[in-house]
């Protein structure tokens, strides 16, 4: 019997290492069943006559957006957000259900609007549910970090896709450690929220309306190419941005001291042009809506309780499951019995294509979120298998510039098993201990065959 030339694995690697043994190439494909439980709904959605041209539409639609920073005003101005009004993170949730650190931003946010003197007392104020109330970032164009809660007196970052008109917000980054979005709420929390609301946010104000729009997409592709990738590492964005608008600070007419502090917060603040980079996204995932029949997930987010997606062909319906503890490196003595589960809506990033589904072009991530460089190649490699698509714009160098995975697909989701990953930062479990770490988390598995039902049960009703 000849020895073959060369031999194709399918699957488990067993008979492939045997094979490698003998000298003979192997070429080893990742094969997997589907989701247990999906095979009918695949075939459904796969003879869905709409599916192909759709996503081909919801990907052009994304891979077409220009976002640029227009403005910086309160979300009392630009979301209409009334007092005792709370966004937060993630689909949606009562206090009852909320997560420790959700729980710690909204008694913060509470504080800081004068509904409670102590934030303590703010736990009596949404037991009551008089005069509160709690809707998703997400159903305000909005996207909110971590716990994500914005309050009316919140400065907010205004994007906009100048071809469009459409807008979309996020708060300003108020730093790492003891913060708001972490679930934090002692007095130096709501100190440094006062200074952003009476300084930085004035101060970016007039320096974003004298230097004009900002092209936040440009800085994206600038910055994946300098060692970002735009969720846990944000280094050169945020210096890039300090560049644009630095000039116009210095300029604005407001104190010098006031300056020099606001400055200083930006510029030693590495994770500041995170709360840029997630509108960004959700502007250009949001193009995508209500396209009958696509399959692409426009939306995932989680509020420490429960992770959520949106898919661009089942309008605003939410498929949820339980958030999971993302496996990672701890602060200090922290340990995996003071994290949270996740949450946050900053995996808006890897929806788009970035964060961790960019991981190659950042290998210095994995010092911060644990894994290897190798680690680090793989996914972006493997979350190819799961988009419907590449960025032109954002490109991976250590990959001969391969544009970065974009346009998550239900059904390859559902089958091959391969679930998006995603990088981000940990909260403390309990309300008040603020951050505890960071790592590598996946979406809680069930949440992609629940949407898949939905998408074959729309293609069935146009059949």
């Amino acid at each position: 019997m000849s020895t073959p030339e060369a031999v194709v694995n399918v699957g488990a690697d067993l008979l492939a290492d045997a094979i490698a043994d003998q000298a003979t190439p192997v070429t080893r494909v990742d094969w997997r069943p589907p989701m247990s439980g999906t095979e009918a709904h695949l075939a459904t959605v796969a003879a869905d006559p709409l599916r192909r041209t759709a996503n081909e539409r919801a990907l052009a639609a994304v891979l077409g957006v220009t976002a640029t920073l227009v403005d910086v005003a309160p979300a009392s101005e630009v979301l209409g957000l009334q007092r005792g009004e709370f966004l937060h993170a993630g689909p949606p949730i009562a206090w009852e259900r909320a997560s420790g650190p959700l729980r710690g931003g909204l008694m913060a946010g509470a504080a800081l609007e004068g509904l409670v003197e102590d934030p303590e007392d703010a736990v009596a104020l949404f037991e009551s549910g008089a005069n509160v109330s709690l809707e998703p970032c997400h159903h305000r164009s909005t996207v909110g970090p971590m716990a994500g809660v914005v309050t009316p007196s919140m400065w907010m970052f205004v994007l906009e896709d100048a071809a469009t008109g459409r807008r979309t917000y996020c708060s300003l980054n108020e730093g790492l450690g003891k913060v708001l979005r972490y679930g934090a709420y002692g007095p130096e929390v709501l100190t440094r929220l006062r200074w952003m609301g009476d300084v930085l946010g004035p101060l970016l104000q007039r320096a974003v309306r004298a230097a004009g729009p900002v092209d936040v997409t440009g800085i994206l592709t600038q910055m994946l190419q300098m060692g970002d990738e735009a969720h846990n590492r944000n280094r050169a964005g945020t210096l890039m941005l300090l560049r644009d608008l630095s000039p116009a600070m210095v300029t604005s007419g407001m104190d010098a001291a006031d300056i020099a502090e606001g400055l200083r917060f930006v510029g030693g603040n590495d994770h500041f042009f995170l709360n840029l980079a997630m509108p960004a996204c959700k502007l250009a995932l949001d193009a995508a809506r209500g396209i009958d029949g696509s399959t692409m997930v426009v939306a995932m987010a989680r509020n420490g309780t429960d992770f959520g997606i949106q898919v661009a062909g089942t309008g605003d319906e939410w498929f949820t499951g339980p958030a999971q503890l993302a496996d990672g490196l701890f602060l200090g003595s922290y340990g995996p019995d003071d994290a949270n589960p996740d949450i946050g809506d900053s995996a808006i990033t890897e929806t788009a294509g970035i964060g961790g589904f960019a991981m190659a072009t950042a290998p210095a991530i994995v010092r911060l979120v644990g894994g290897s460089v190798p680690d680090a190649l793989a996914t972006t490699r493997r979350m190819h298998e799961i988009t419907l698509g590449e960025n032109p714009r954002w490109t991976v160098p250590v990959l001969e510039f391969q544009g970065t995975p974009t346009g998550i697909d239900v059904s390859l989701v559902c089958r091959t098993g391969i679930l998006p990953q995603i990088n981000t930062g940990m909260a403390g479990r309990v309300a008040g201990v603020g951050q505890v770490g960071a790592g590598l988390v996946t979406p809680p598995a069930e949440v992609f065959p629940k949407a898949l039902a939905r998408l074959a049960e729309l293609a069935r009703g146009r059949a």
